[in-house]
């Protein structure tokens, strides 16, 4: 599980595993008939993440190719309709057919959630994961931290 200090990576091979952080609003649609954030909106903001760091490395071919396979988070505090959230996402691991992202949530110095995403490497013909291309595995083994993508 990802921890609130740090977004630690395990994958021993690599130095620069690439990061990111993005910052976005709870929307309206975010939040629940509880007024805080639906537990789902922690995943479109992870997935969002996601797409700014694969834009960024150029890997935007796995787009369509990567179902998830492991999703865990940890709840840890709430957050309410206009709150700026800021989404720290790594990549922890690189393997032969899948990838491991950690992520933290905050808002402000409160960490909301922390937690593991695992998406691995899906063709339409193919029953089962297939090898990541080496470019995609250089995309995602190198470019450390990635520049910020603040609200203004």
């Amino acid at each position: 599980m990802a921890t609130a200090e740090q977004v630690k990576r395990t994958d021993q091979d690599h130095d620069e595993l690439p990061s990111v952080v993005v910052q976005r609003r709870v929307e309206w649609h975010d939040t629940d008939a509880a007024g805080h954030h639906h537990h789902g909106a922690v995943l479109r903001w992870v997935e969002s993440a996601e797409s700014v760091l694969l834009h960024r490395r150029h890997a935007t071919a796995l787009y369509g190719r990567i179902p998830r396979v492991h999703y865990e988070v940890d709840y840890l505090h709430r957050l309410y309709y206009g709150h700026v959230v800021e989404i720290e996402l790594a990549v922890q691991r690189v393997g032969t057919k899948s990838v491991r992202y950690a992520f933290v949530v905050r808002s402000g110095d409160t960490v909301a959630a922390t937690g593991n995403l695992v998406m691995a490497m899906a063709a339409p013909d193919n029953p089962g994961a297939i090898p990541l291309p080496p470019e995609i595995r250089r995309a995602l083994t190198t470019g450390g931290r990635q520049r910020p993508e603040t609200i203004d």
